[in-house]
């Protein structure tokens, strides 16, 4: 299997907006990367996505409309990124594989 171009951690924090209002947008972003079908591992502060860097970073700009339209007035986006064009990055698989519990 061919590794992965690019990896993506994002977590998306709604603002002006607490409790389950939070989660609902928050889960309207995890819905919205899993319908993408690109790999993705949903963790307990950020979801991670492989796959090539151009639709990664349009599935990143996403996750930011969605908040807003969802009804938060604004956001705090934390992101990482793994990039390597030519050789590719360490899958999600390869990174957790050793972690399941």
């Amino acid at each position: 299997m061919k590794q992965p171009e690019a990896s993506l951690a994002i977590q998306v924090l709604p603002q002006s907006v607490t409790g389950d209002e939070t989660i609902r947008i928050v889960d309207k972003v995890i819905a919205y990367i899993q319908s993408t079908g690109l790999v993705s591992f949903v963790g307990p502060f950020e979801t991670t996505i492989e796959g090539d860097f151009d639709r990664l970073m349009d599935i990143a700009k996403e996750c930011q409309r969605i908040c807003i339209r969802e009804g938060s007035p604004g956001l705090l986006t934390y992101m990482k990124m793994a990039y390597n064009p030519a050789g590719g990055v360490w899958s999600i698989e390869k990174k957790t594989s050793g972690h399941h519990v």
